[in-house]
């Protein structure tokens, strides 16, 4: 029987590069998945539903809220984020091991109520190379810019309660950072699948032949 999946939940500030580090990683990777979150956001260029997140109307996420649809949710930069319990479930029940980006809020909720779930924060640099990343999106709003670094200094306080904080440095510094930090990213992931919980029954048939 297969072992139960890992989570891995990574989260950070806006603009730390945590979804381009999980990007990199799942094309490197295929033996991980990515836990695809529901969001009341509209989609920004380039993204597909389903794929990049389920966009759904304020209307059914509150539907799925009465459902007790989901593992959690939050209210982020004025909209609405979740994840799908059943999808979750699902994934790990299948020995799957998920990655599930999402934001410092939503992540905290994970944490609380799966104490087998690992975190992961990502950090930029400095404030500066934050301000530059968002900047450099060409999505952002000076007034969104504004408030989402007003909102970095609380985020960056909760990293003390992750397990794994991963540093994404400015890529003018080190051309190779988002190599660098999806390499650390799949580390975690393979440490976690080390454990000697996850060889139990290898250790059993082991100790059991050489005490024939």
């Amino acid at each position: 029987m297969a072992n139960r999946g890992k989570l891995f939940v990574v989260s950070g500030p806006a603009g730390a590069g945590k979804s381009e580090i999980v990007k990199t990683l799942l094309k490197k990777h295929p033996d991980v998945q990515l836990s695809v979150s529901c969001t009341t956001r509209a989609p920004r260029p380039g993204e597909v539903d389903g794929v990049s997140y389920h966009f759904v109307t304020e209307e059914r996420f509150q539907q799925l809220i009465d459902e007790n649809a989901f593992y959690e949710w939050a209210h982020v930069h004025q909209n609405r984020y979740g994840t799908l319990k059943s999808a979750v479930e699902k994934g790990l029940d299948e020995g799957h091991d998920l990655i599930l980006e999402i934001d410092v809020q939503g992540c905290l909720q994970v944490l609380e109520q799966n104490p087998d779930a690992t975190g992961v924060f990502v950090c930029p640099p400095s404030r500066e190379n934050l301000e530059k990343r968002l900047r450099n999106r060409g999505t952002e709003t000076e007034e969104s810019i504004r408030v989402r670094l007003n909102n970095v200094a609380s985020e960056v306080a909760t990293a003390y309660r992750y397990d794994y904080v991963i540093i994404h440095q400015d890529w003018a510094d080190v051309p190779n950072a988002l190599e660098i930090a999806a390499d650390e990213l799949y580390a975690i992931i393979t440490a976690r699948r080390l454990e000697k919980e996850n060889r139990i029954d290898f250790l059993d048939g082991l100790s059991a032949s050489l005490r024939k």
